[in-house]
């Protein structure tokens, strides 16, 4: 069974030159001349979604798609994007210097951030349809809505359910045997939806 392992591209932090400080006198305070103030989060959010779109028409990106963006308080900001041909590291980090680039030229972050583009990785849940298609042949763990589990191979994934086949023991009279189980779950009933990574023994 191969193991997937999550690609983080690289984290760039750098200070920018936001503010020009002045010191008159050696015990007078610094005083800027001028202050660069980051702009909202859900404006630097829709920006780069913007910028990601336009990225994904070029033919070595057309299939890409976004996971998540997500901007955190201390100028952090996170980009999960994921491909259906899979996420390598050099995707990974021509999209990450494609971003670095529009947010250094507009200051969108102020004077220090950390930028972080990476495929979403074994361990988030599974948000997209396109992202269970991707997954179709391993194994998920569904926690749906009324707080019940199942598990099982994904069989097969649309844009309104999911299909899951496990093989299940049941009783026959004296004896027991196996039968082969699919449960179809629509989309709107899943509460988290995980990847299960098995490690069989050699």
């Amino acid at each position: 069974m191969p193991i997937f392992l999550e690609i983080v591209a690289f984290i760039t932090k750098k200070t920018y030159l936001c503010a020009s400080i002045e010191k008159k006198e050696k015990r007078e305070p610094f005083v800027p001349s001028f202050y660069c103030v980051p702009i909202n989060v859900n404006v630097v959010e829709e920006r780069i979604t913007d910028l990601l779109e336009e990225k994904f028409q070029e033919p070595d990106f057309a299939d890409c798609f976004i996971i998540e963006i997500k901007l955190h308080a201390n100028q952090k900001l996170e980009v999960f994007v994921d491909s259906d041909s899979g996420m390598n590291f050099v995707k990974c980090q021509k999209i990450s210097r494609y971003l670095e680039s529009f947010i250094d030229e507009g200051s969108w972050l102020g004077e220090k951030y950390t930028l972080e583009v990476s495929s979403p990785g074994v361990e988030r849940p599974l948000k997209l349809a396109r992202q269970y298609r991707n997954n179709i042949g391993r194994k998920l763990e569904v926690k749906l809505k009324d707080g019940t589990v199942q598990t099982g191979t994904l069989i097969a994934a649309d844009e309104q359910q999911i299909t899951l086949e496990e093989k299940v023991r049941v009783k026959e009279g004296k004896r027991k045997k196996t039968e082969v189980v699919q449960t179809a779950i629509p989309f709107e009933e899943i509460a988290k939806a995980i990847v299960k990574i098995s490690f069989g023994k050699k």
